[in-house]
């Protein structure tokens, strides 16, 4: 997760239901040879899901219960394939999520659904790339992606490309990226200019800021000039709510930089907490969020069977689920290797389309929101295919 943005190092080798969505890619599979088990068609697919449980930690143990219950949700919604799921706990340790991944795989897993973190996912992926078997890790940090391993989370990448896109396409393609000073946001900023360059759009500058409510204050003057002077139609801004975002919103109008004279453009989720959403200062506002409609679907169908919400990367685990199943009811033996894992096609989920690519990271259809009079506005909405707008 980029919450604790670690740089870890990974050996080489090593308007219709979602029910109905998840079998996107059911009659399509590519039977291409790759890495990864193969399974046999006629018997349920043993999937093994690794979950923060067992940590000690009562945000890790929501996390681990919320995560199986919609893995479990998913299977409830499968037709045609059975899953034999299995859960272990890694206590939120890389060692145990090692330990457990290899656990697992000696019990028959032929694919493995998780961890969360970062550092837990690689130490998993690097214990079982021996023995063959893929990892679809609930992070979004693309730096353990790779070999056997893919992540399932939003990336920053993936984030960047869609707005970047959309800004071009709306005739704000002249960009500024403002960031602060801390690996996180440096990576987001990194993620932002990869996307101009490959959308054919351009950098008009790149600023930062020390990560401090001093830092801040110092740093807006001279970024607030240094966007003013440089012609930028957009402003792409790496920070969130709960990190440098508020006082952003407050001291750029303060400095000339308000919303009308610029395009204010989010690298984060800027409806989180709802009450960011009536910060004058992000009012116009542009942001990407998971397609609406069917993210609502999913928290209705398991507030409905769990009676409570989801937490925010539940979704993650149903889509898993949800590929997997799709793969398997193929009938081949080789539905959980690589090359089925990448097809072009993708797959649905809840929170929209998603694909595996080749080098362990994903794309995922998001739409673009506006901050409208403190209300969030879709102004573009998420593709329903990969062949839609928006790649």
């Amino acid at each position: 997760m980029f919450a604790v943005f670690q740089r870890a190092r990974k050996s080489a080798a090593a308007a219709i239901s979602i029910a109905s969505l998840i079998f996107l890619t059911a009659c399509n599979v590519q039977t291409s040879s790759g890495g990864g088990q193969k399974i046999n068609p006629s018997k349920p697919v043993p999937v093994a899901l690794l979950v923060p449980g067992g940590s000690g930690s009562s945000t890790d143990a929501v996390l681990a219960s919320s995560l199986e219950n919609a893995a479990r949700l998913a299977m409830s919604e499968l037709s045609g394939v059975t899953i034999d799921l299995r859960v272990y706990h890694t206590a939120a340790n890389p060692n145990q999520s090692a330990a457990v991944a290899v656990e697992a795989v000696r019990d028959g897993a032929k694919i493995l659904l998780g961890p969360v973190f970062a550092k837990n996912a690689n130490a998993a992926g690097l214990a079982v790339a021996s023995r063959n078997v893929n990892v679809l890790s609930f992070s979004n940090n693309p730096t353990i992606a790779g070999g056997n391993v893919f992540v399932l989370g939003n990336t920053f990448d993936n984030t960047a490309r869609r707005l970047v896109s959309f800004a071009k396409s709306r005739g704000k393609g002249n960009i500024m990226v403002v960031h602060g000073n801390d690996g996180s946001e440096i990576a987001g900023a990194a993620a932002i200019q990869r996307a101009v360059s490959t959308a054919g759009a351009t950098l008009s500058g790149v600023s930062s800021f020390e990560l401090s409510q001093n830092g801040i204050v110092n740093a807006i003057p001279d970024i607030s000039r240094k966007v003013k002077n440089s012609g930028a139609q957009s402003v792409f801004l790496t920070s969130g709510t709960s990190g440098a975002l508020p006082f952003l919103a407050g001291l750029l109008p303060e400095n000339g930089v308000a919303p009308g004279s610029v395009q204010l453009v989010g690298l984060q989720r800027w409806d989180i907490p709802a009450t960011a959403t009536s910060l004058p200062g992000l009012q116009g506002g542009w942001f990407a969020i998971p397609d609406p409609a069917l993210n609502a679907q999913f928290r209705s169908r398991y507030e409905a069977r769990y009676g409570t919400p989801p937490h925010p990367i539940a979704g993650l685990a149903y889509d898993g689920i949800a590929a997997i199943g799709a793969l398997a009811k193929s009938g081949q033996s080789n539905a959980l290797t690589t090359s089925a894992l990448t097809q072009a096609q993708g797959f649905a989920g809840v929170n929209g389309i998603f694909r595996l690519r080749a080098d362990g990271t994903n794309e995922r259809g998001l739409a673009v929101a506006q901050i409208q009079n403190n209300n969030v506005v879709v102004i573009n909405p998420a593709p329903r295919s990969f062949a839609g707008a928006g790649f």
